[in-house]
C-alpha cells in the first residue's frame, strides 16, 4: 500500500530515541522526511545518521521543549529548511513520577511543561503551515490517563490533557481539513523501559509479571508497532479518521486481564 508520504515533511518531537525513533524510522521507510526535534544534538545526529545509512532522508533541530520559545524556534527552523510542514507528531515527554503526596507545585508545573505544554505550542506554531498542506497531527499519549498508575499525578494529568487536546483540535481544525488523532501507549519496550526494568531487584521476574498481563501474545508492544500506526494516521490512507484515541497495546487497557492467563 502506497501511503503517499514521499518527501512529506513530518516533525517528530523526541524522535532520537525509543518510540520517537521508531516513528522516524517508519516515516523514512515510507519515503517521508522526518525532522527530529530534541534537546540533545548528539542523539539527534546519531538518529539522522542511522536513517541516512539505511537509505532514508532525515533532518534534525535542537530544541529544549520545556522552554516555550523553543517550539516557535523549532517550527521556524523547519520552515526555513523545507518551506512546508505536512505533519506533526507530538511525542516528547517522560514519566517523571511527580505524585500527589510527595510532589509539589513546582514539580507538578515543571512536569506539565515536559509533557503537555509543548504539545500545544508545537501545534500552535505549526498550524499556519499545516493549514496550507491540510496536514495531520498525531499525539502520543499514555494509558496512565485512563488506568492511573500511582505516584505520577503530573504525568497522568498531562496525558489526560493530551487526550482532550486531540479531540478538541480535531473539532477546531475540521474547517481546515486537518486531521488530529492520538496513539495511546501502554507497555512498550524501549531503551528507557529497559533501564527501568534493570533497576529493579529482580528484573526478569518483574518483566514476566508485566508481560503476563498483556492479553495479546503475553508480550510487550514494539516501538515499530506504535510507529506503524502513527505513520498510517499521518497518511492520506486514513483520510477520514480524526479525533480518535487508538490503543496499540495488545489489549492491555480494555480487555479482561484474565484473558492473559486463559
Amino acid at each position: 500500500m502506497d501511503l503517499q508520504l514521499t518527501d512529506k515533511i513530518i516533525i517528530v518531537t523526541g524522535g532520537a530515541k525509543g518510540i520517537g525513533k521508531g516513528i522516524a524510522d517508519s516515516l523514512a521507510a515510507e519515503g517521508a522526511i522526518p525532522v527530529i526535534v530534541g534537546r540533545n544534538e548528539q542523539d539527534n545526529r546519531k538518529a539522522v545518521a542511522e536513517i541516512e545509512a539505511g537509505g532514508g532522508k532525515c533532518h534534525q533541530v535542537v530544541a529544549e521543549l520545556t522552554d516555550p520559545q523553543a517550539s516557535s524556534n523549532a517550527v521556524t527552523a523547519v520552515l526555513e529548511k523545507f518551506g512546508a510542514i505536512h505533519g506533526l507528531v507530538n511525542n516528547a515527554g517522560v514519566n517523571d513520577g511527580v505524585g500527589l503526596e510527595a510532589g509539589s507545585y513546582e514539580k507538578f508545573m515543571a512536569s506539565l511543561h515536559k509533557n503537555v505544554v509543548h504539545y500545544y505550542l508545537m501545534a500552535h506554531y505549526a498550524l499556519p503551515a499545516l493549514k496550507k498542506t491540510k496536514g495531520a497531527i498525531v499525539n502520543i499519549t499514555s494509558k496512565t490517563a485512563e488506568t492511573g498508575q500511582g505516584n505520577t499525578s503530573a504525568y497522568a494529568a498531562a496525558n489526560g490533557g493530551r487526550n482532550a487536546l486531540t479531540r478538541e483540535w480535531a473539532v477546531e481544525l475540521l474547517k481546515y481539513e486537518i486531521r488530529v488523532n492520538a496513539v495511546v501507549v501502554a507497555e512498550c519496550w524501549t531503551p528507557l523501559y529497559a533501564r527501568w526494568i534493570e533497576s529493579l531487584p529482580d528484573p526478569g521476574k518483574k518483566l514476566a509479571e508485566i508481560e503476563a498481563r498483556i492479553p495479546l501474545g503475553n508480550r510487550m508492544t514494539k516501538a515499530s508497532e506504535i510507529a506503524d500506526a502513527v505513520v498510517f494516521l499521518l497518511s492520506e490512507r486514513s483520510g477520514h479518521t480524526t479525533g480518535q484515541l487508538i490503543h496499540v497495546d495488545g489489549g492491555y487497557v480494555h480487555l479482561d486481564r484474565s484473558l492473559a492467563n486463559a
